[in-house]
């Protein structure tokens, strides 16, 4: 499996395909295989990178406490490792706030960003409830119950990618899983959101109405900023509705290239 050694840690990463790059972000607990279909559609047309992060999948547990700070760097170096410039950086759920957090703070490295049933901040009680008990949990060491329940959510009937997404998802640390858990539940951006100037994608489903207010939100935030809703779907875009999402990914990264070539 192809590992790059990182600030530290060896991380676990997939590459294929060629073209202009997309890098791939995961929630808590689930891990890079979350993007499956993303990888292996969207790799006949771009370069498609995942990874996991520190203290999930494959990649080693980490000492550093886990913050978006964090994970941006290890982004931004295994950009440096890869040799990639720039890139497109696609976050589902909590991963669309490090989405978020890496236009900000390295703006300079992307072309571009795709939030997946994301925010950029945490600010009714239903979600904090639902990620402060992803804290709880993780604290007590239920990583297997975390993993079977989201696990379950991502795929359903779908038994060898339940069993897949499983299997990867009950090796997170607790302790790391925690941290990423505790850090998204404060983490807030929404002030700054004037701030990012490149192209953002936004992708939400028709019946995640817990998120539609994030969606309008960052709608009207974000400078340059598309809103889609994916009809008959709920939070679970990357597995449940993947060859929709792909090709809204697919087209927008083909409209920001015509209207702004990156030579």
């Amino acid at each position: 499996m192809p590992q790059a050694f990182i600030n530290g840690y060896s991380m676990y990463y997939t590459d294929c395909g060629q073209g202009t790059t997309i890098i791939f972000v995961h929630p808590p607990v689930l891990t890079s295989l979350n993007f499956l279909y993303q990888m292996k559609q969207l790799s006949a047309d771009f370069r498609t990178i995942s990874f996991d992060i520190r203290g999930h999948g494959s990649s080693k547990p980490s000492r550093e406490e886990i913050t978006y700070p964090l994970i941006v760097e290890d982004i931004r170096q295994l950009m440096n490792q890869l040799k990639i410039e720039k890139a497109f950086l696609c976050g589902y759920s909590t991963g669309g706030s490090i989405v978020l957090d890496f236009l900000l703070t390295c703006p300079e490295r992307a072309f571009g960003g795709i939030v997946i049933s994301g925010m950029s901040e945490v600010n009714d009680k239903k979600l904090r409830n639902k990620i402060a008990r992803g804290v709880f949990l993780s604290r007590i060491g239920a990583i297997g119950a975390i993993a079977l329940s989201i696990s379950w959510n991502q795929a359903k009937a779908r038994l060898s990618l339940l069993r897949s997404l499983f299997t990867d998802a009950k090796k997170a640390n607790a302790k790391n899983a925690e941290q990423y858990y505790k850090y998204s539940l404060h983490y807030n951006c929404t002030a700054q959101l004037d701030r990012i100037h490149h192209p953002v994608l936004l992708v939400y489903g028709e019946k995640d109405t817990l998120f539609h207010p994030y969606a309008q939100l960052l709608q009207e935030r974000l400078p340059r900023s598309e809103l889609v809703f994916i009809k008959e779907t709920k939070h679970q875009i990357p597995t449940k509705a993947a060859g929709k999402v792909n090709e809204f990914i697919r087209q927008f990264i083909y409209r920001c290239e015509s209207s702004s070539p990156q030579g």
